[in-house]
């Protein structure tokens, strides 16, 4: 429950006399739209279910808009900020709207994708309106490195939205919504207008929650291995596994192999197959040797060239 001051949070004016005090100019570069409005961040916190005891890392806090919003309700913030002129800012945001509260903030001036480990308390929770041009590496790396992390909200663009919640057969399944899912349970939480941000954006965004699985697929293959194959098959989307995977196997023979061993049809699509089907490929990598599963007569070829973790990861974490 809040028990700050119902002012504390900024809105449109505020969020402009602090951007011109401090000569700030929102760049497309780095994907920055600020959220000018007060009730926008509140239903983000109560959409993210965000507990009194909740350590919540944010990325990309920009002037704070979020940033107060969340502290009125957790345990602990986190904030994430790159730009040095905001880093430098947004202590004394928190320190002069919720004084109460600037013990409970830390501030990590830094690249969010090299970020290695936060202070204080492990993080349990994840809420950020994430910069639209790196959403997806962003929120890939955070989920990885930090498995703390429970429970997740997101703002970004609504197609990216749409990407990561999609589910196999849509045409928009794809690398983020194989590699989210290897995580998480993921789904749609909801529409944002583009006017509740400044300067507006030329698209609407939407929220995404993702609440982590116990633990990830069962399978001996690793995750960058997984991540192989999954990279392989939408880089040539249209195509169907036999030949997708091709360079990932070796050869088409080799590919046809670990998909039959895998009890894959090698004529079916990526965009048809879960990530325990894609982590099963993964495992029978090399199946067609000389008298090996499915029949395949290539000795040769069969490991590849383009080992595990061969093929750059399209959004994903390295």
């Amino acid at each position: 429950m809040s028990t700050t001051d119902p002012d504390a949070l900024l809105g449109p004016a505020d969020v402009r006399e602090l951007a011109a005090a401090l000569g700030v100019r929102p760049t497309k570069q780095r994907g920055q739209n600020f959220v000018i409005d007060a009730n926008t961040v509140r239903r983000i916190v109560r959409t993210a279910e965000v507990q009194p005891d909740d350590v919540v890392v944010e990325v990309g806090p920009g002037l704070g808009s979020l940033t107060l919003a969340l502290l009125e309700s957790a345990d602990r913030v986190t904030a994430v900020e790159i730009d040095d002129v905001l880093a430098a800012a947004l202590p004394a945001t928190i320190a002069a709207r919720m004084p109460g509260r600037k013990d409970r903030f830390a501030l990590v001036h830094s690249d969010a994708m090299r970020v290695r480990q936060l202070p204080g308390p492990a993080p349990t929770a994840l809420v950020a309106n994430l910069p639209y041009n790196v959403a997806v590496p962003v929120l890939l790396h955070m989920l990885d490195r930090f498995p703390t992390i429970e429970r997740t909200l997101v703002m970004v663009q609504a197609e990216v939205a749409d990407r990561l919640a999609a589910r196999p057969g849509s045409r928009v399944y794809g690398v983020p919504s194989v590699k989210a899912n290897w995580y998480a349970e993921v789904r749609r939480a909801g529409a944002i207008g583009r006017n509740v941000f400044w300067p507006a954006p030329n698209v609407d965004s939407g929220l995404v929650s993702l609440v982590r699985r116990p633990g990830p697929p069962k399978t001996t293959a690793t995750k960058d291995e997984v991540f192989a194959v999954v990279d392989a098959a939408f880089a040539q989307r249209r195509k169907t596994l036999r030949a997708a995977l091709a360079g990932w196997a070796g050869s088409p023979a080799a590919a046809e192999a670990a998909l039959v061993a895998a009890g894959i049809p090698p004529q079916a699509r990526g965009e048809s197959l879960t990530v325990e089907e894609f982590a099963r490929i993964a495992e029978h990598k090399g199946a067609g040797g000389a008298g090996g599963p499915g029949g395949v007569k290539e000795a040769r070829g069969a490991g590849g060239t383009g080992g595990p973790g061969g093929v750059k990861e399209a959004g994903g974490v390295e």
